[in-house]
C-alpha cells in the first residue's frame, strides 16, 4: 500500500504522520499520480499549525506540489492519460487532495506537463513559486524593462522566482534579506542589488540605488514591513502583498501611502489558478521560461519521505535558499 502524510491535530512538524493507506481511485474528473518528488511551501507549514486555511476534518492530508507519473484517470478526464509526466498546480482543497505521499489524487485541471529536461525534483518546484510571482509581477503590476522592483523575503522559492522573472523581462530586482549572510547567494541568484533590512535603512538604500524609489514592492511579510516599503516605493508606485508571514496585525500607513499615491494590492494565488484564462496565460509564460532556461528552479535541499518532519523543521529554520524538496 502507498504511504501518505496526514495529521490528526494542528501543531508543529511532529504532527505529520506517515501512514500506509489503500490506493484511492480517482473520481470522474480526477487523476491519480505515482509521486516521485514533493515541493514544500510556507502555506503548508501554516496549514498544519492551523494558521492558514481552516482544517475541514481530521485526519487531514497536506501538500500542494508534487511531480510524478499519472497511473489512473477518471471517466470524464480529457487531455491527460496514464503514463503522462506531470506536476501539480495549487488549485484544490489541500486537506482533501494534499499530495504529500507516494500516491496523490487531484483534480485533472490541477496537473500540467513540465519540460523534459527538468528532473522530478525540479518539476515539484515550479507552479507555486512561478505562478505566484507571475501573478503579482506580470498579471497585476505589468512590470516593464527598467522598473526597479523590491523583492522581500528574497531567498524563498517565490523570492528567487521573482528575481528570475524580473530579469526575464528586463526589470531591476532589488532583493531584501534580514542579514548580510545571504547577500552573495542572492547576487548569485540574479539580484541586481541586495539590502539587509536588519542592518541597513531600506528607504535610504532604495533611494540611493534608484534615485527616486522603486516602481513596485513584492512582499509576503506585511506587518511593520508595509511602512518600510511605503518609504521605499516612488510616487504612483505599487506594493503587492501576497502573504502575511508577520502574522500580527498590519496597520496601513495611510498618510505616506496617500501623499505618494501608492497602491496596496493584496492577492492570493488561487485568484489565478482557479481562473481558466489566467491559468492558461500563467502556464504558458512559465513553461516557455523554463524551456528557454531563463527560469530555473533553485533547490535548497532534498529530503527523503521518511524525513518529512525534518524537512518541515528545516523550512521553519528560515535558513533555506530556494525550494525544499522531498524525494519519494
Amino acid at each position: 500500500m502507498p504511504r501518505i502524510v496526514r495529521f490528526y491535530e494542528t501543531g508543529g512538524p511532529e504532527v505529520l504522520k506517515l501512514e500506509e493507506v489503500p490506493p484511492q481511485d480517482p473520481g470522474p474528473d480526477e487523476v491519480r499520480i505515482k509521486v516521485e518528488a514533493l515541493g514544500l511551501n510556507r502555506a503548508e507549514v501554516m496549514f498544519h499549525y492551523g494558521q492558514y486555511l481552516p482544517v475541514q476534518s481530521f485526519p487531514s492530508r497536506i501538500g500542494y506540489e508534487a511531480a510524478g507519473v499519472v497511473d489512473a484517470v477518471g471517466s470524464n478526464v480529457k487531455g491527460v492519460k496514464v503514463g503522462d509526466r506531470v506536476s501539480t498546480i495549487p488549485a484544490f482543497d489541500v486537506g482533501v487532495h494534499g499530495v504529500y505521499g507516494e500516491s496523490a489524487t487531484v483534480p485533472a485541471h490541477a496537473v500540467a506537463a513540465y519540460p523534459d529536461k527538468l528532473s522530478p525534483e525540479e518539476g515539484a518546484a515550479i507552479w507555486m513559486q512561478y505562478l505566484t510571482a507571475w501573478g503579482g509581477l506580470i498579471r497585476i503590476a505589468g512590470i516593464q524593462a527598467g522598473d526597479p522592483v523590491i523583492i522581500t523575503a528574497a531567498s524563498s522559492s517565490v523570492g528567487i522566482a521573482a528575481i528570475q522573472i524580473c530579469n526575464l523581462v528586463g526589470a531591476v530586482p532589488i532583493a531584501t534579506t534580514r542579514t548580510s549572510a545571504k547577500k552573495q547567494d542572492l547576487l548569485d541568484a540574479g539580484a541586481a542589488h541586495v539590502i539587509a533590512t536588519g542592518e541597513e535603512d531600506l528607504a535610504e538604500k532604495v533611494t540611493a540605488i534608484t534615485g527616486g524609489g522603486a516602481a513596485l514592492a513584492f512582499d509576503p511579510v506585511a506587518g511593520p514591513m508595509l511602512a518600510k516599503l511605503a518609504g521605499a516605493v516612488r510616487p504612483g508606485g505599487m506594493i503587492i502583498v501576497y502573504g502575511s508571514l508577520h502574522q500580527g496585525p498590519t496597520n496601513l500607513p495611510i498618510l505616506p501611502l496617500a501623499i505618494k499615491g501608492i497602491t496596496v494590492r493584496p492577492y492570493v494565488l488561487f485568484q489565478f489558478t482557479m481562473d481558466p484564462e489566467a491559468l492558461r496565460a500563467g502556464k504558458k509564460f512559465v513553461f516557455e521560461g523554463l524551456e528557454s532556461g531563463k527560469l530555473k528552479p533553485v533547490i535548497d535541499r532534498v529530503f527523503s519521505l521518511d524525513e518529512i518532519v525534518d524537512a518541515h523543521r528545516h523550512m521553519e529554520s528560515n535558513t533555506q535558499m530556494g525550494k525544499i524538496v522531498v524525494k519519494v
